[in-house]
C-alpha cells in the first residue's frame, strides 16, 4: 500500500523542468532534421524559426494532454512519483487534459503567479488545476515499521 498526498511546489518544480528538458531536446531534433534536409543556411530562416516552435508547441500539447488522460503522468512526474488525477481521485479524462494544458498558459500570463500558487494553498493545487478541476498527488511507498525482535525463551537455564 502506498501513502497518496498533495505534490508540494519543489517536486512539482522538478518534474517540470525534467518536461521542459523533453521538449528542448525535441525542438533540437526538429532544428537538426530540418537543417539536414534544407541546408545549413535554413537555421537563420525566420520561417524556419517560426515551424519549429509551431512544431514544439504542438508536440507538447500532445505530450501533455495524452500523457495525462493515459498514465496521469509525464516524464517528468515519473520521475518524482507524481500523478495528475481529478478531484475526486478519478483518472483525467482527454478533454480535461487538454483544457488543463491551455490553463498552463492562464498559469504563465499571470506573471508565473499560477504555478507559485501550488506552494501557497495547503492543498497544493495551481491556478491549472484549480481551472481544469484537477489536482497532482504523489504515492510514495508506506515506511515499513521496524522489525520486532523475537523475545527470549521463557525457558529458565539449566544448571
Amino acid at each position: 500500500m502506498s501513502e497518496v498526498r498533495p505534490a508540494g511546489f519543489w517536486v512539482r518544480a522538478v518534474a517540470l523542468v525534467i518536461d521542459v528538458l523533453v521538449l528542448t531536446i525535441v525542438e533540437a531534433s526538429f532544428r537538426f532534421a530540418a537543417r539536414r534536409l534544407w541546408g545549413a543556411t535554413v537555421e537563420d530562416s525566420a520561417v524556419l524559426h517560426s515551424m519549429t516552435t509551431l512544431f514544439t508547441l504542438i508536440f507538447a500539447c500532445v505530450y501533455v494532454t495524452v500523457l495525462h488522460a493515459g498514465t496521469g503522468q509525464t516524464i517528468g512526474k515519473l520521475v518524482v512519483k507524481a500523478h495528475v488525477v481529478l478531484v475526486d481521485g478519478g483518472p483525467v479524462p482527454l478533454g480535461t487534459a487538454l483544457l488543463r494544458f491551455f490553463a498552463y498558459f492562464v498559469s504563465c500570463v499571470t506573471f508565473g503567479f499560477g504555478y507559485l500558487m501550488a506552494g501557497l494553498r495547503h492543498d497544493k493545487r495551481a491556478l491549472h488545476d484549480l481551472i481544469a478541476g484537477t489536482r497532482v498527488e504523489r504515492r510514495l511507498p508506506e515506511r515499513a515499521a521496524p522489525p520486532i525482535e523475537p523475545a527470549e525463551a521463557a525457558v529458565p537455564p539449566i544448571a
